[in-house]
């Protein structure tokens, strides 16, 4: 019996239905309506729109073509030819290392502290 179960009521909410086993709710409150009162609205008086001007016709835009003169062009002076190349540096060569750094000294051992000696224990009297 679960949710699929028609018959039960948790099959019944899971499937949205009613019936015995899950009856509907009865409304016993009669549902309340708010009163609407309803107000005549006046208009208001609206201002009279205001009478927009005519404007003057304008006079046609004579449009003015300026030609700007061009710069002449330089012409290119011959190229000049390029320096030789750079000789590279010499490498010196990495002289080896001969001097051998001295062994570090070993550690010397701590001597453990000396263990104290734990106190008898004290004897139950019976």
């Amino acid at each position: 019996m679960g949710k699929g179960d028609k018959k039960t009521r948790r099959g019944k909410i899971i499937l949205g239905s009613y019936g015995v086993r899950r009856p509907r709710k009865k409304n016993d409150k009669p549902e309340a309506k708010p009163v609407k009162t309803i107000l005549l609205k006046e208009p208001k008086d609206k201002k009279p729109v205001k009478e927009k001007k005519e404007s003057k016709e304008t006079a046609p835009v004579k449009e003015v073509i300026e030609v700007k003169e061009v710069k002449e062009v330089k012409e290119i002076k011959e190229v000049k030819e390029a320096k030789p190349a750079v000789k590279s540096k010499e490498i010196k060569s990495v002289k080896e290392k001969t001097e051998v750094k001295a062994a570090k000294p070993a550690k010397e051992k701590k001597e453990p502290k000396e263990v104290k000696e734990s106190k008898p224990k004290k004897e139950k009297k019976s």
